[in-house]
């Protein structure tokens, strides 16, 4: 009774929605308030009734109802809890009813929190939002129903991927939607201001929060992704380029370019055409990525469904509101005429600098991305592009960014001088130079790539401190009294230079050994004596496990003793292998036990992973620095301010 109570509130949300995308609309046209109200009840009311299916659907999950064709299919009693309530986002279906329930908070946070904004504008914008859940809601009630039934339920489920149960991919998928998601929210905006015919510094002022709440989450789930590739699938990698890391990172990188925009939109009302099609592209490549995930069209091992039904459903979504939006966007770009004028060395320049860089660099991805899909379409032939592609043709433009960022930070608005810019931030350059230096007389025989990335992220790093140390009068109690946003934006900075080494470091430092080991024997890699012990087969929860006990010593002292695994999930009749790793400062010792060989011992893959960590240590110190300009009080109180004037606008 209970999942059938889910299923009737998704069909009570599609039409909330759909009365949510009418009213308001028409109400903020005709300029009737009572009209426009209604977005906001409705948003909230389309919130709880998702909410509702969302907990009877993880309810089914919880308590193993294999009534429902969707617990059976990704669910199994002897499954831990943890990985019961995770299974109702690691499908298709459930992950779908995730993405609608965030898009609807989203939309309630903006009937909640809206209150500084124009009733026009928050009706426009509750009306998009719901125009874009109405169509999420009907692909999922009429191509990927949660709670079918089966007409003879089993009396166990086929259990979850194996791949899906780990703490890691657990939280991964969340944190992911609410950034792809989030991005709606800027898109809304965007859709809303040109239907109106007006972008302005308060309307940048708005957007952004949102757009930064959604790049802080977006940072957030594809740390996680890369972190649980890294450790739990036993390739060693952090990256591997693959469509569907793709469809994130190009969000990724357009968010982080409409987020530098707005600035240059609140600040000096310039670029406002620029920034509405910034807008429409980060929640369209959002899309993109929804698509490849569950169109069957790219092959991917992230892929959730292969069914070409739902992907022309999908498609039919992407072509209605990034094409209708882009439509728009043609007819009313010329009425969004720019106020402010800067000369070719200031703020304003570097930040359009910043803006091209970050979206050549997604466009190269996406060409990369499609390519495969373009060749076979056209000329019959499979290809792959792999990492070797994406590695040459993408990071000459985030070296030139990592280049930029400091010195545009610091730069004036309107217009500067360089060489008076420069001047603060020679301590930082001679630090970077100087290490990049030191790290390529020490090191012998190596790529220069380790130096570089030592070097710009030195230059990233302590060019941020400049910065605040500059905005602080170059004297030290005032720095506590710096806004949060500039904490926040030195901040960001600052991990991604240390994610920039970290990368360059790991890539061009590590060492890797594959041999066959045998017990009782040591073998050296990287300055490190590393002995298997023993192997024995272990029995967990819900699989079977092949456990070697290795030792990790060096001069002669023991370091860890770690156990690499290899899983059988019996149910998915699926192996897993879990790599064992001793995580350090400036290292990772990473080690996976393969197959027995035919003449004794076993196969065993050893890496020493220098400075993998600072990879995610860099995306979680970019995310704090989200966090702080998200806390900053200037957001409210500047949009609180403008609330009586942009209300008092003459009426359309």
């Amino acid at each position: 009774m209970f999942t059938e109570l889910g299923h009737l509130t998704l069909i009570l949300a599609l039409a909330v929605a759909l009365v949510q995308a009418i009213v308001p609309l028409v109400g903020a046209h005709k300029g009737w308030r009572g009209w426009m109200a209604v977005g906001e009840p409705a948003a909230t009311a389309q919130f709880l009734l998702i909410a509702f299916s969302f907990v009877a659907i993880t309810w089914a999950f919880v308590t193993s109802d294999f009534s429902l064709r969707l617990v059976t299919l990704n669910s199994h009693t002897a499954k831990p809890m943890l990985y019961k309530i995770t299974g109702v986002w690691g499908n298709h279906e459930g992950s779908m009813l995730l993405w609608v329930l965030i898009l609807a908070l989203f939309g309630a946070s903006a009937a909640w929190f809206g209150g500084a904004l124009p009733p026009r504008l928050r009706a426009r914008v509750l009306s998009i939002q719901a125009m874009i859940g109405a169509a999420f809601l009907a692909f999922i009630l009429f191509t990927s129903n949660p709670f079918l039934r089966l007409a003879v339920p089993p009396f166990d489920g086929e259990d979850l991927n194996p791949l899906l149960q780990d703490p890691g991919l657990a939280f991964h998928p969340p944190f992911l939607y609410l950034g792809y998601v989030g991005l709606s929210m800027a898109f809304s905006f965007a859709v809303a201001a040109l239907i109106e015919g007006r972008v302005d510094a308060a309307w940048a002022r708005w957007v952004r929060p949102w757009t930064l709440a959604a790049w802080v989450f977006l940072t957030i789930g594809i740390a996680l992704g890369s972190w649980w590739a890294y450790y739990e699938l036993g390739w060693g990698g952090f990256w591997f380029w693959d469509p569907v890391e793709n469809a994130s990172f190009m969000p990724w990188l357009i968010a982080a370019a409409l987020l530098h925009s707005a600035i240059v939109v609140e600040k000096r009302e310039a670029l406002k055409s620029w920034t509405i099609l910034l807008a429409i592209l980060a929640f369209g490549f959002s899309l993109i990525g929804t698509f490849i995930v569950r169109s069957g069209v790219i092959t991917s091992v992230h892929a959730f469904a292969n069914d070409p039904e739902r992907g022309v459903f999908i498609l039919a979504i992407l072509a209605v509101f990034v094409g209708g939006a882009l439509t728009l966007y043609a007819a009313r770009a010329g009425a969004m005429q720019a106020k402010g004028v800067f000369g070719l060395v200031s703020r304003e320049s570097a930040l359009v600098l910043n803006n091209v860089l970050l979206a050549v660099a997604a466009f190269v991805v996406f060409t990369g991305t499609i390519w495969p899909l373009v060749a076979e379409m056209l000329w019959d032939r499979k290809l792959s592009v792999g990492a070797p592609f994406f590695e040459k043709a993408f990071t000459p433009f985030m070296v030139v960014l990592a280049l930029v960022l400091p010195i545009g930070a610091v730069l004036p608005w309107k217009r500067g001088n360089l060489a008076k810019a420069m001047k603060p931030l020679y301590p930082a350059l001679f630090l970077a130079l100087a290490l990049t230096a030191l790290a390529y007389a020490v090191q012998t025989g190596r790529s220069s790539l380790g130096p570089l990335g030592l070097g710009l992220g030195t230059w990233l790093v302590a060019g941020s401190a400049a910065e605040l140390w500059l905005r602080a009068g170059r004297k030290l109690p005032r720095l506590g009294r710096l806004p949060r946003a500039d904490w926040g934006k030195a901040t960001a900075h600052a991990g991604l230079g240390i994610t920039i080494f970290g990368i360059a470091g790991l890539m061009a430092w590590q060492v890797e050994d594959i041999r066959v080991a045998r017990e009782g024997e040591p073998f050296s890699v990287g300055g490190y004596e590393i002995t298997l012990e023993k192997v024995e087969r272990v029995e967990g929860p819900n699989f079977l496990s092949t456990t070697a006990t290795m030792r990790v010593e060096k001069d002669g002292q023991l370091v860890s003793t770690l156990h690499p695994e290899k899983r059988l999930y019996p149910v998915a009749a699926m192996p897993t292998t879990e790599a064992a790793i001793d995580n350090g400062v400036f290292r990772d010792v990473y080690l996976v036990i393969g197959d027995p060989q035919e003449g004794g011992g076993w196969a065993v893959r050893t890496y020493i992973k220098p400075f993998a960590n600072w990879i995610w240590s860099g995306a979680i110190i970019m995310a704090l620095g989200g966090f702080l300009s998200l806390s900053d009080r200037r957001y409210r109180v500047a949009a609180g301010a403008r609330r009586a004037a942009l209300a008092a606008t003459p009426a359309e």
